[in-house]
């Protein structure tokens, strides 16, 4: 089983496979998949769009708690993600999340805090964000007996 990450603190491996053209199953070993491929296939993401989702979905879990404090453990909330591929250098130049909630049961300074600390919350904890931020070495080693 190939593993993608070479971090020995990860106690998940990850890995995909290839099961048609341009088309791979992800994995990790705690039994999750999920389709990838081509944005012409129907019923599977694009590498890009796993990125996007992951995104959104590390700012969501990192302003769970804070949230959850001030409108209780069941509060609606969405984060669209979005952002354009430049095609000539193969690069997202800009990701924009939006964070859809319902904050209409408190006042407007118990907003504003919340709307800081969600912000704060997400600046600080969502290793996917700050990764993207701060760029990241990427290798790849190629197994030619496996």
């Amino acid at each position: 089983m190939a593993e993608l990450s070479t971090d020995k603190t990860a106690s998940t491996e990850l890995w995909v496979e290839r099961t048609g053209t341009r088309l791979y199953t992800g994995k990790s070993s705690r039994g999750a998949a999920v389709l990838i491929g081509s944005e012409s296939v129907p019923g599977v993401f694009t590498p890009g769009e796993l990125l996007k989702i992951a995104l959104a979905a590390c700012s969501g879990m990192s302003s769970d708690f804070p949230i959850s404090r001030r409108l209780g453990d069941n509060y609606d909330a969405t984060i669209r993600v979005s952002g354009t591929a430049d095609r000539e250098n193969e690069v997202y130049p800009q990701l924009d999340e939006v964070l859809e909630l319902d904050l209409s049961e408190l006042d407007a300074d118990a907003q504003e805090r919340l709307i800081m600390l969600i912000e704060r919350s997400v600046e600080k904890v969502c290793t996917v964000g700050r990764t993207l931020k701060a760029g990241t070495k990427v290798t790849l080693t190629i197994d030619t007996e496996a």
